[in-house]
């Protein structure tokens, strides 16, 4: 399982909308393009895909912009996963006319795999990135003498 540049792009601009949430602030693409170095046409088609998907909410007007559809804390990565590569990413091609013992028991494994992997994503939700990246950039700050 890999993580295509579609789903980073968009983590990123979910992160950047976290860290607004609070203030009920909203970011226009061109913010988020420049906090998190994301070209403004790529970045048009993944906002349009998370607000399809229910993740974000486009508002209008002078202040208008892009929030989060729900609290940080509720939205897994999965769930940003699920919207950008859709709900059957990684699922094997079932369309194999070849069916053997090894060929079932590597589906399996994948599987398998492909369990524990969504469920590290559901694990983590958009709030502990931010605390995570919140946290680190304090210990960049920190000057040792």
């Amino acid at each position: 399982m890999e993580l295509s540049n579609k789903t980073e792009y968009a983590i990123l601009s979910l992160i950047a909308l976290a860290a607004c949430y609070s203030t009920g602030e909203s970011l226009q693409i061109r913010e988020i393009a420049a906090r998190q170095n994301i070209p403004n046409r790529y970045l048009e088609e993944l906002l349009a895909t998370l607000r399809r998907g229910g993740l974000i909410k486009s508002i209008r007007g002078v202040k208008g912009g892009y929030v989060l559809a729900r609290e940080p804390q509720k939205i897994t990565l999965l769930d940003a996963f699920h919207c950008m590569e859709g709900l059957d990413a990684g699922v094997p091609n079932k369309n194999s006319t070849q069916t053997s013992v090894e060929t079932e028991v590597i589906q399996e494994i994948w599987q398998e795999a492909r369990q524990a992997a969504y469920s590290v994503l559901q694990k983590y939700t958009l709030h502990d990135l931010h605390e995570q990246r919140a946290k680190r950039r304090q210990m960049e700050c920190m000057y040792y003498i």
